[in-house]
């Protein structure tokens, strides 16, 4: 602390978060008078903090400094950070996902220094904004929070346009924030959004950090619609009209680093301190997108032709001798005409789905649906919610069970020998074999979805594998796979083919595809999951690392359930998120490494 102040010279006080990993505590310092005008909460700056000098934010400014003692000097200020909105939101997400502030101030400031800010967009308009004619539209700008379910077979980029045209347009420089999935996604409504004249601040975090930081000072300014993906949800937006989180449902809004918050969270909380509309578009809403939202939907006829056509491959009849089996004799009639093909087999290597050796039917848990395992070959046990029952199966009692598994590697070589020619192969982590591009049938892990173009059928392996996981999430997930499959294919009338082999023929996943309506899956897996108490009817945390177990100890179980996952990680329960934060930021934290996951998206 060998600092001093400017002599005979008293400057303005701050309040300064530093970003040092550890340090939670906020420390104040005097601002040089010739700094004074240009700093303002969120600013970023540099200061001593023992030995050595450290960059943070100011919180706070002209605070009392606490009586008797001597303030070092800001050694300077390095420039423009995070709005005081944003600070005050990144305290706010701190305490909800239990992390700390200085975490996501990181992500809500520029990757390189911005020193001044230029004048904001031009306004698009004197007059009164233009009304939208779509119904969806106009319900969608009401106000509050809004769930938008625009079949998978629906442009979205058009309607985005509109309703960013709509709520821009005016006498006065407004901004808006629109949220994507994946670059792929924000590059094409970054493209459509110019070519229409709307003004556009793309901050995608491609290229150099100098390229990024003058998109970060341009939607700082105002007057522009700020595109990225998941970290958009911490940019800056003056003035803003409006916020958008495109294919709500996605699961990469979620950070998997900790704090481990949510995009579509942070928007909805942002845009409800700002009394702005909050537009979340799916063609499948998430149950915790759905919850405080009002839901707009087409007509059930215009909603149902933007879906393709289903065609189940019924399993059950299949010799149980030869479960084991991908290849069903209709599929292979199928794979021959099929055109350009996409055969989708996601293998997680940790989940067994076992079958009656005798009836054929799927070993599933009676409460809550999902697959059930054998430890050790021992009794079922599930575990989504730990029912146990004996080694049998519910259809016939017979306790012959067969473990149902291939992986893709095997099934691409089958396959290949099955329809005699070369299958291209594409996994989640990268591999590929064989060119994507140029094969008519490729086979893969979900990533085979992602950037491989139109197709004319999608064909999934082994649907039952999504749809009794044993995840709480589960069927909105199955959802999920089946509406990204969708998108490729098109509307109904474009001719694509949805194709699935299961043994589940009437599960709600598979009847809400044919017809058209995840209220089916929506509307039943609310019921499940309240009688369950799984999210969003409560909250819960996942709580593993070396210090774990000292953590949970220590936590008040009187007003959350602790649950022991065996595997030395606990689930903690609250009733509700205020209950859960605040236990978790009430429970000391131990020396050793701890990992807490709010809201766990695999549990």
């Amino acid at each position: 602390m060998a600092a001093e102040p400017l002599a005979g010279v008293r400057g303005r006080t701050a309040r300064v978060l530093v970003d040092v990993t550890g340090i939670h505590k906020e420390f104040d310092y005097l601002i040089d008078p010739a700094d004074a005008g240009r700093v303002a909460v969120g600013s970023q700056v540099r200061v001593r903090l023992g030995a050595r000098h450290v960059s943070g934010w100011i919180t706070a400014l002209d605070v009392a400094a606490p009586p008797g003692v001597q303030l070092q000097s800001v050694r300077k200020v390095r420039g423009i950070g995070p709005s005081a909105e944003i600070v005050d939101l990144a305290r706010w997400a701190a305490w909800r996902w239990a992390g700390h502030p200085a975490q996501l101030l990181r992500i809500a400031s520029a990757p390189a220094v911005v020193a001044s800010l230029g004048p904001p967009a031009a306004p698009r308009g004197s007059g009164e904004a233009p009304k939208p004619t779509d119904p969806v539209a106009v319900e969608a700008l009401a106000g509050g929070r809004t769930v938008v379910r625009l079949p998978p077979g629906r442009d979205r980029v058009p309607f985005i346009v509109g309703l960013l045209g709509a709520a821009m347009a005016g006498p006065r420089a407004r901004s808006a924030i629109v949220a994507c999935p994946a670059h792929r996604a924000a590059a094409r409504l970054v493209a459509a959004l110019r070519r229409a004249g709307i003004a556009v601040a793309d901050l995608r975090a491609e290229g150099p950090a100098s390229a990024s930081a003058r998109a970060w000072a341009q939607a700082a300014a105002g007057g522009s619609v700020v595109v990225g993906t998941r970290t958009v949800a911490w940019a800056p937006a003056p003035d803003v009209a409006l916020m958008i989180i495109v294919d709500e449902h996605d699961e990469a809004y979620q950070s998997t680093r900790m704090p481990t918050w949510h995009a579509r969270d942070v928007l909805a909380e942002r845009a409800h301190r700002a009394g702005v509309p909050f537009v979340q578009l799916s063609p499948c809403p998430s149950l915790a997108g759905l919850a405080d939202s009002r839901l707009v939907a087409p007509e059930r006829v215009v909603e149902r032709s933007g879906w393709p056509r289903l065609e189940i491959i019924d399993r059950r009849d299949d010799d149980p001798r030869t479960a084991s089996s991908l290849w069903s004799d209709r599929l292979g009639e199928l794979l021959d005409r099929s055109g350009r093909t996409v055969c989708v087999l996601n293998r997680t290597g940790r989940v067994r789905l076992l079958a009656c050796g005798t009836c054929g039917a799927l070993t599933r848990c009676e409460v809550c649906g999902a697959a059930v395992h054998a430890p050790g070959d021992a009794e079922l046990v599930c575990a989504r919610c730990a029912t146990v029952r004996p080694r049998v199966c519910a259809a016939c009692g017979s306790a012959a069970l067969r473990n149902l598994r291939i992986g893709v590697a095997r099934a691409r070589e089958e396959l290949a020998a099955l329809i005699g020619e070369d299958v291209a192969e594409v996994t989640r982590d990268g591999g590929v074999v064989g060119d994507p591009a140029r094969t008519r049938v490729v086979i893969g892990t979900e990533a085979v979805l992602h950037g491989i173009g139109p197709v004319d059928t999608v064909v999934f392996l082994d649907i039952d594998q999504e749809l009794t996981a044993p995840r709480f999430a589960a069927s909105e997930q199955a959802l999920a796979l089946l509406a990204r499959a969708a998108r490729l294919l098109g509307p109904r009338a474009s001719g694509g083919r949805l194709v699935v082999q299961t043994r589940l023929v009437d599960h709600p996943v598979l009847t809400a595809v044919a017809e058209g309506d995840p209220s089916l899956v929506s509307a039943g897996e609310a019921e499940v999951r309240q009688a369950l108490g799984f999210p969003p009817f409560a909250a819960l945390a996942l709580v593993s690392g070396s210090g774990a177990a000292d953590f949970v100890a220590a936590i008040d179980t009187s007003r959350v359930d602790v649950l022991d996952g065996g595997d030395g990680t606990w689930l903690v329960r609250g009733s509700d998120h205020t209950v859960l934060a605040d236990v978790l930021a009430g429970t000391p934290r131990p020396e050793a490494r701890l990992r807490i996951e709010v809201d766990p998206a695999r549990a």
